[in-house]
């Protein structure tokens, strides 16, 4: 899925968040066993913003069985939730396509080599 794509019409003239908004919201959600947010990570697959104010974030983890994906899914949850016109949040984990580190951002590659990890 292609995270660059606008598929949301949010806006300060809807009174809605922008994807953009809600992805920069995002950036305070990490992982806790890795140091870089969950956007640069390239674990958000796909946001949809809805007249009504529900955002459904369609997302990943590293690994299925991620032990704390609760607690990412809350932190999202939160962190989004506190924007302009957000009503709920809707957090769902998909595993299709399947993560990798060819998914990351550029800066998110950068984080991690700075932490020491080869990517």
């Amino acid at each position: 899925m292609d995270t660059e794509a606008p598929i949301q019409a949010g806006g300060a003239l809807s009174g809605l968040p922008t994807r953009e908004q809600v992805l920069e919201a995002l950036k305070i959600v990490k992982d806790p066993e890795i140091p870089v947010n969950v956007v640069d990570l390239g674990l958000i697959y796909e946001v949809e913003v809805q007249d009504s104010g529900l955002v459904n974030i369609s997302m990943t983890l590293t690994s299925v069985g991620c032990p704390v994906q609760d607690l990412i899914r809350s932190d999202a949850e939160m962190a989004v939730g506190r924007l302009d016109g957000v009503r709920e949040v809707n957090v769902e984990f998909v595993w299709s396509p399947p993560w990798g580190p060819d998914k990351m951002t550029e800066d998110g590659k950068r984080q991690m080599r700075m932490f020491g990890f080869n990517v």
